[in-house]
């Protein structure tokens, strides 16, 4: 059995018993506390009186669209982690969802173990000790990721779990690329699949909060063929 869970929480919002089944057994079998609502209301509720310490929120529920809910859930905590699990594999879908707050996605079928393991790593990043340069300047945006925000001038936008996680790699890089495979080891914790968009779906969403025209960047650029790199 792996190392305790440290007595964290997570919410698994789903209206499909056999999935809230395998994920409870998964989870509590490594440690973890688990509250589930097979609704958006409930879960809502559950969200403001547990106050979990990561979310699964399915994408289609009977009463809400997950989208919805998501947005919910972010106005009651800016920081819990949000792992969305939906059926549609769409990238207009996916990006919507992190748009809307969700950290991550899974699609459905998945792996309960891969899903585990994406937790296991996130709680583990979650809890290391702050990185030297917490606060920097990226062209006129400053970034705090103590803070988990983005800010120019009197705008402020909020950055998610993961969206930190790929900043700060990308600014320890130093200006030098950083490959897609490195940045899904070390922010996501997890080996690179040959459709694998994650990270491209989050460069996005990060150029939409950093740059003055995101489909020009200046600061977030594409190493064609590798990765990225951030110039500052």
């Amino acid at each position: 059995m792996s190392a305790p869970a440290q007595n964290k929480t997570i919410l698994v919002i789903e209206d499909e018993p056999e999935i809230v089944l395998g994920l409870t057994d998964a989870l509590e079998f490594e440690g973890f506390g688990v509250v589930s609502a097979d609704s958006g209301k409930g879960g809502v509720s559950l969200m403001r009186s547990c106050r979990p310490d990561a979310v699964l929120l399915d994408l289609m529920l009977p009463d809400a669209n997950g989208f919805v809910v998501c947005r919910q859930i972010r106005e009651i905590d800016t920081l819990v982690p949000i792992i969305m699990l939906t059926a549609r594999s769409a990238e207009a879908d996916k990006i919507r969802g992190l748009e809307s707050g969700a950290d991550d996605y899974v699609t459905k079928p998945f792996s309960v173990g891969e899903l585990v393991a994406r937790i296991r790593a996130m709680f583990r990043r979650a809890g290391r000790a702050p990185g030297p340069a917490e606060v920097f300047e990226i062209g006129e945006t400053t970034v705090n990721l103590t803070m988990h925000t983005v800010s120019c001038g009197r705008q402020v936008e909020q950055l998610s779990f993961y969206e930190v996680g790929l900043l700060r790699l990308l600014y320890e890089g130093g200006g030098q690329p950083v490959s897609r495979d490195e940045i899904l080891e070390k922010v996501w914790g997890l080996g690179a699949g040959p459709s694998n968009r994650t990270v491209d779906n989050f460069i996005v969403k990060l150029r939409r909060k950093i740059e003055k025209k995101p489909d020009s960047p200046e600061h977030i650029l594409t190493v064609y063929g590798y990765g990225y790199k951030l110039v500052s």
